[in-house]
């Protein structure tokens, strides 16, 4: 009986720190700055997609949802007080094979992390470069 009561407090003990120590773990959360799906040839101006939106001082990166259909090639412009950001990224496709099927992934190769040192209005532009008709999602997040 002695043996159980000694046990019980360090079992509570236990989960108590580990309930504290979960508590205290950081997750990450990227927070969405701007994001736009690229799937109707009605909005671009003449083959251009361009908008502005804010951000605050910090770290960035591109993330894209294409698929095959998606424009072999984007050319994104970012344009702010303090920043001139400019890439060309290319659509590339990577071959999975598993042992009854084959398929492809798809992501944009090119530079996609930038800083941006104070709060700004930011102009983004978004050439496909004449291929409108494919669609792609383009989100810009903070780390």
């Amino acid at each position: 009986m002695k043996k159980i009561i000694v046990i019980i407090p360090i079992i509570i003990a236990v989960i108590g720190l580990i309930v504290v120590s979960e508590s205290n773990n950081e997750v990450r959360i990227d927070k969405a700055v701007f994001h736009v799906t690229l799937a109707d040839p009605e909005m671009y101006q003449d083959g251009v997609y361009t908008d502005m939106f804010s951000v605050e001082a910090g770290n960035y990166f591109f993330r894209f949802i294409p698929n095959g259909d998606s424009p072999k090639s984007l050319s994104i412009s970012l344009k702010g007080k303090n920043l001139n950001f400019y890439e060309d990224f290319r659509l590339n496709g990577t071959l999975h094979e598993t042992g009854i099927s084959q398929y492809y992934t798809w992501d944009y190769d090119g530079q996609k992390q930038f800083v941006i040192s104070e709060q700004q209005e930011i102009t983004i532009e978004i050439n496909p470069n004449g291929s409108i008709l494919g669609s792609v999602s383009v989100s810009i997040l903070q780390n």
